[in-house]
């Protein structure tokens, strides 16, 4: 198959556990709000904050006032809305602050193939303030090619168009044979890049996903853990 000069990734459920992660933050975030006074069951109301992030998406940034307005006025009465949604807030993001972690061996990786010159980049799907700030938490910043970064939000074109594919080949003079891409949803991280020729590999860390549906999803490769991914890249690309 030849080598590679860049190995791009996703970041949600391919670098880091973000799927997971996020149901214990907005647990989490749910019992601060409890604890500030509101007067439900936890169950009731984290199944009502799941139903406002499906209506509202999850880069909407008002979903604890939404949860409020949804819960029987008895629920609240007598409390501060203001004061519950920062409660919710706060044990939110201090969850961000103390588990937001890559998947192992993912700064070896990295690093590795940083020192051995490999472009590595990120084509993700989302807000750039967020997907820039998860890079600098999952402390991959010293690795990643800063040309090489491709937001969706920042790029204008969302995922599964392959037009933010080929920003990032156009934008780093990559030959789509001599790029990888890293992704967990054969839909939107195999098909998109492969209809350009480029190599890819899917990540079945998170097991959200069913087997690919459909030749143009089926990947290259595929791999359970970074373990493998490495394996990979040596054995068969002669990286790492």
């Amino acid at each position: 198959m030849g080598s590679l000069d860049a190995v791009l990734f996703d970041i949600d459920d391919t670098l880091c556990p973000t799927t997971a992660f996020a149901a214990r933050a907005r647990r989490n975030a749910v019992r601060a709000m409890l604890a500030a006074g509101v007067r439900a069951s936890e169950d009731a109301v984290y199944r009502e904050l799941e139903e406002v992030i499906a209506e509202f998406s999850s880069n909407y940034e008002h979903h604890f006032d939404k949860l409020l307005l949804r819960l029987d006025p008895r629920a609240i009465e007598g409390l501060n809305p203001a004061l519950v949604v920062a409660a919710g807030v706060a044990a939110y993001h201090d969850t961000k602050f103390r588990e937001l972690a890559p998947y192992p061996g993912v700064l070896e990786l990295f690093r590795d193939l940083h020192e051995r010159r490999v472009v590595l980049g990120v084509v993700t799907h989302g807000l750039t303030s967020k997907q820039a700030e998860k890079l600098v938490r999952l402390g991959l910043v010293p690795y990643i090619d800063p040309r090489a970064i491709f937001i969706s939000d920042q790029i204008g074109v969302a995922k599964p168009n392959p037009k933010l594919y080929s920003a990032a080949l156009h934008g780093l003079r990559l030959s789509p044979a001599r790029a990888m891409y890293v992704g967990d949803n054969p839909r939107n991280d195999v098909a998109p890049p492969r209809s350009l020729g480029m190599r890819t590999c899917w990540a079945r860390m998170s097991g959200k996903f069913a087997a690919p549906n459909g030749p143009l999803e089926q990947p290259d490769h595929e791999v359970a853990d970074f373990a493998q991914l490495r394996e990979l890249l040596e054995g068969r690309y002669g990286l790492v």
